[in-house]
């Protein structure tokens, strides 16, 4: 349980977002605090729910304090209107999933929360995300494609085994996954305000596909390395939630584990800013090719770790 002061000193951070992302990131390298912890990720959660316009800022300085080098991407400072104010229903909600047992929810649980939580912010926020997403490389020329028709298993089916299509389906069969990992229809995507849109939908369905162009794996520390990635790549505003709950617990409960959760965050996030934009790309048109030669065409690297892909699935198999 985390004290009632704690949590207020946290909300206040939040609030002000008075921290140098770049000095604390540079600062955790150094040495690893609790305080410091706790204070980048009030800082992402203050992009996340108050000012999105300073994510990719934030992101970037982060990455560079902690790399020690700049992310090879076109700066994307924006000013915005001032911080939309953070209710307190969205407070409740963010300490009640943090505070959920580990392991109690799954996959689908914690996507399910975290997108519960997101409709508490403020009643701005929305149009806001709309807004900053237009301005990731890639997103309006893939918006005006529009809203994007589903992806069929007979035809990836019918794709050769040593292919992207093939790849794909059996991912989805042999995992028993949905091939758009929640149903659209249910969400109301299609009444969202462009390109909220096309881009919720888009993810949908190729969440898991990017995990296998982009060299993910589906496990949870991977997990949450593509969300950085997606992040970096269009400012996914369900990532940056995301990944603001991930840090935040890590510095309450596991602080040790800063190294393995900042590598991979930034990790994720340096590898969608410096990777070509996968959003508009016609995957239909490259389901019977190679996974390596669609990379060599799209001037696409696979993610790289120095961290094991299972390494949360080992420390709870030790548990």
């Amino acid at each position: 349980m985390i004290e009632a002061d704690a949590r207020r000193r946290f909300e206040a951070m939040a609030t002000s977002a008075g921290g140098d992302a770049r000095a604390l990131a540079a600062g955790l390298r150094r040495e690893t605090t609790a305080i410091g912890l706790k204070a980048l990720a009030a800082l992402l959660v203050h992009a996340a729910v108050s000012t999105p316009e300073r994510l990719a800022q934030i992101y970037d300085a982060a990455s560079e304090g902690w790399r020690g080098k700049k992310v090879m991407a076109r700066p994307m400072a924006q000013r915005g209107p001032r911080p939309e104010p953070i209710p307190e229903a969205f407070w409740t909600g963010f300490w009640a999933l943090l505070e959920t047992p580990r392991g109690t929810l799954g996959a689908g649980g914690v996507t399910q929360r975290t997108a519960e939580l997101a409709a508490l912010a403020g009643p701005g926020l929305r149009d806001r995300l709309a807004a900053v997403a237009l301005t990731y490389p890639g997103v309006a020329d893939a918006a005006r494609q529009g809203y994007p028709r589903r992806f069929e298993l007979s035809e990836l089916a019918r794709c050769p085994p040593d292919s992207l299509g093939g790849d794909f389906h059996r991912l989805i069969v042999e995992n028993g996954f949905d091939l758009e990992v929640l149903d659209r229809e249910d969400l109301g995507l299609a009444g969202l305000p462009p390109p909220l849109d096309y881009l919720n939908a888009r993810i949908l369905q190729c969440h898991d596909l990017w995990h296998i162009s982009a060299g993910y794996r589906t496990t949870g520390l991977h997990e949450v390395a593509i969300s950085g990635f997606q992040l970096g790549q269009f400012g996914h505003a369900y990532s940056a939630l995301f990944l603001a709950t991930v840090l935040t617990r890590g510095a309450f409960e596991r602080t040790q584990a800063a190294p393995v959760l900042l590598d991979t965050i930034l990790g994720g996030w340096t590898h969608g800013r410096e990777s070509p934009p996968l959003l508009g790309v016609n995957w239909e048109a490259l389901w019977d090719r190679p996974v390596e030669a669609i990379r060599a065409d799209l001037g696409l690297t696979p993610y790289v770790s120095s961290w094991p892909a299972d390494m949360f699935e080992q420390m709870s198999a030790a548990a």
